[in-house]
């Protein structure tokens, strides 16, 4: 994945944000969001753009558009740095290969350790019921 060709292919688009900032937000388009288009993107490779579509496939639309929004801030500087920042994070975290899982087995100490809690607390409970009479 090239980060410097992705940041030119994407698009953004600001609009007017809800939140903190009284009259100012209703003035200022300081909401950002950004698309991108895996299937047309130069900067992945095919590999790179099937293990997406399969791992983003709730968030990217029937045309293959991903898109994230941000209005965390009241500038529309800081929401495009941040948005570009969480697209980019978003992307490489998946791509990262799923790690297989090795197998392991129970170490013998652990499972006597297991069944001598579970005699004693057996033999406690025993105890606190009163004596038979014969």
């Amino acid at each position: 994945m090239n980060t410097d060709t992705l940041i030119k292919e994407l698009t953004f688009k600001a609009m007017r944000s809800s939140g903190p900032g009284g009259q100012h937000v209703n003035k200022t388009s300081s909401k950002v969001e950004v698309s991108f288009n895996i299937e047309a993107s130069l900067a992945l490779s095919d590999q790179e753009k099937q293990r997406l579509q399969q791992k983003l496939q709730n968030k990217i639309s029937s045309e293959g558009i991903l898109s994230l929004q941000c209005s965390e801030s009241r500038s529309q500087h800081r929401n495009k740095a941040i948005v570009i920042e969480r697209l980019i994070d978003l992307l490489k975290q998946s791509l990262k290969p799923v790690k297989k899982r090795k197998k392991t087995k129970t170490p013998k100490r652990a499972i006597e350790k297991r069944l001598k809690t579970k005699k004693n607390t057996a033999l406690k409970k025993a105890n606190r019921k009163p004596p038979k009479i014969d």
